[in-house]
């Protein structure tokens, strides 16, 4: 269900910014700050810190001599900066994300400063900048931070502009999968779960030729992590259906996968959703004698895509692998279709993200299905033998799908749901959620559906996080997402101290200003660290580890 309209895509957030005093000003040149509120990113090779325009004096050519930038206030750890670039103009990526266009210039950080000499000849009055840097993987840590305290710019008048802004702070994250990387022309929709090692299981989809929901060929993948995000391993398959049925890759799709670890038999899952072959668009019936080279396409949640029924030639099917080795090698992937689907529903399957482990041990996966008139819903499966068999609850909300779900302080289950109605709706914009206290047989809808947590309807994620202090145990739910009524922008994450009955502003952290696909799974890394993996604008999806006293504040 990642699927985005491109439409929706060319919807942008750059615009001139208020500054706390004017923009510098000297002999007519003057400097305006836009907009620019993104983590930097290790393993990506130009990560914007900077973004403004220069003005010169009248409408003659003219010269942009010098840039100076500086880091004074930066805590970065290891080699921190490597290099720093100048850019001019803006470029777009396939979906309208708008990048640095034309690089002018390439500085080596001395100390805490930045120093370009582009010497560039303006033929426009206006010219674009954007400063970006390259960071050592060794920068990235969950308290690292760069902060651009000063800018001075030097036109062809000789004079130069001291730029006067409020110190700019942005957080470190990592660039875990960039477009094109290991060959995957996309990755999307993410999964993230911690294991008894302290690994870190980032599981999403390997769009491999192209990026486009099921039906294609795509493959549920993982990296691992073993010292807190720093770095990732390479690319392992954890669902992978290949050539099955005499039908090539791109017609054997796995799909919006979800990941689960069981502490107690130390065994990590995988779910996601096959597809085999194509029904037709127009009258459902099985389309014959697919090749490499046909161009036929559905979707499970489209009219027929998916139907009633057992057959994997009628019906998209429900897949879960294991992995008993810390995510290092998976299982063949188990079909349990036929233990969660309902046989006159068209579709059951996992909704993408995370699993929980309840108090009891009891394994929950959020889900979501199409009844029996073919309408949305949300659920969830869940396993009371570690695995071994699976049930499936009641359709907790309509016009609904992907979900999450985490247990609460009286052990009733809480589900927070994509609500497909929210898309562009300005008022009376909220996730749907409800409550159980059996397992999914009866829900209630909670108080707060509908009417919190605003969404340009888009998956989310929900997470409990259980922690000690001062030899107290504690929890809060915490909750990311877009958080806008219209577009997949200002990626935040939220948090509850009272079980979800309120989501105090106060407690809001903005993670990524700009336009991201927006996905999003959070885990504990430990006691004192959340870490988030999700769709935002610096990357296909990118990683970042929060301090939990950055998010608690005075209540930490």
């Amino acid at each position: 269900m990642g699927k985005i309209r491109k439409k929706t895509l060319l919807v942008t957030l750059w615009s001139v910014i208020s500054l706390a005093v004017p923009p510098g000003s000297a002999g007519g040149t003057t400097v305006e700050m836009l907009a620019l509120d993104v983590p930097v990113l290790t393993h990506k090779e130009y990560s914007p810190v900077l973004h403004f325009r220069v003005v010169g004096n009248g409408d003659k050519p003219w010269y942009l001599n010098e840039i100076k930038v500086s880091l004074k206030g930066s805590s970065l750890p290891g080699n921190g900066v490597r290099s720093a670039s100048l850019f001019t103009g803006t470029k777009k990526d396939q979906y309208g994300r708008k990048d640095p266009g034309r690089m002018l210039s390439v500085a080596q950080p001395a100390g805490r400063t930045i120093h370009f000499s582009p010497g560039y000849k303006a033929m426009s009055d206006t010219i674009e900048c954007w400063v970006t840097v390259n960071l050592d993987k060794s920068a990235f840590s969950p308290k690292a931070k760069l902060v651009v305290s000063a800018l001075e710019v030097k036109a062809s008048d000789g004079m130069a502009i001291p730029v006067n802004f409020v110190p700019v702070t942005r957080r470190i994250g990592v660039a875990v999968r960039n477009p094109g990387q290991d060959g995957i022309h996309t990755s999307r929709i993410p999964g993230l779960e911690t294991t008894s090692r302290g690994t870190l299981i980032a599981l999403y989809d390997a769009r491999n030729e192209r990026d486009d929901d099921l039906q294609g060929d795509i493959d549920i993948v993982i990296n691992r992590s073993t010292d807190g995000g720093r770095t990732w391993g390479p690319v392992i398959k954890a669902i992978d259906m290949g050539e099955y049925g005499g039908l090539p890759e791109r017609y054997n799709g796995v799909s919006d996968g979800s990941v689960l670890y069981d502490p107690k038999e130390d065994v990590v899952y995988a779910t996601g959703l096959w597809m085999h072959g194509i029904l037709d668009p127009k009258d459902g019936k099985w389309v014959e004698n697919l090749t490499d080279t046909s161009t036929v396409w559905n979707h499970q949640w489209r009219s027929c895509g998916s139907q009633p029924g057992y057959d994997i030639k009628r019906s998209s099917q429900f897949l879960i692998s294991k992995s008993h080795d810390d995510g290092q090698t998976w299982s063949e992937p188990v079909n349990i279709t036929r233990q969660v689907k309902d046989s006159v529903h068209w579709l059951l399957a996992p909704a993408p993200g995370r699993g929980i482990v309840m108090k009891d041990g009891t394994l929950v996966f959020p889900a979501e299905g199409r009844d029996s008139a073919g309408g949305a819903y949300s659920t969830i499966i869940y396993s009371g033998d570690h695995g071994k068999t699976w049930t499936c609850g009641s359709p907790a909300t309509f016009n609904t799908n992907e979900c999450q779900v985490v247990e609460l302080s009286d052990g009733s289950l809480i589900l927070n749901a994509r609500h497909r109605a929210n898309r562009r709706l300005k008022t009376g914009n909220g996730r749907a959620i409800a409550v159980t206290k059996d397992m999914g047989k009866t829900w209630t809808e909670h108080q707060t559906s509908r009417k919190a947590l605003v969404e340009p309807a888009c998956q989310g994620s929900l997470y409990r996080h259980d922690y000690k202090r001062n030899g107290t145990e504690k929890h809060v739910l915490l909750f990311s997402n877009p958080s806008d009524t219209d577009r997949r922008i200002r990626h935040t994450i939220k948090v509850s101290f009272d079980d979800g009955e309120t989501w105090p502003e106060e407690y809001w952290m903005l993670l990524d200003g700009e336009w991201g696909a927006g996905y999003s799974c959070m885990t504990s890394i430990d006691n004192e660290t959340i870490g988030i993996f999700y769709e935002g604008s610096q990357a296909d999806i990118q990683f970042q580890a929060i301090p939990l006293a950055d998010l608690l504040k005075d209540r930490y």
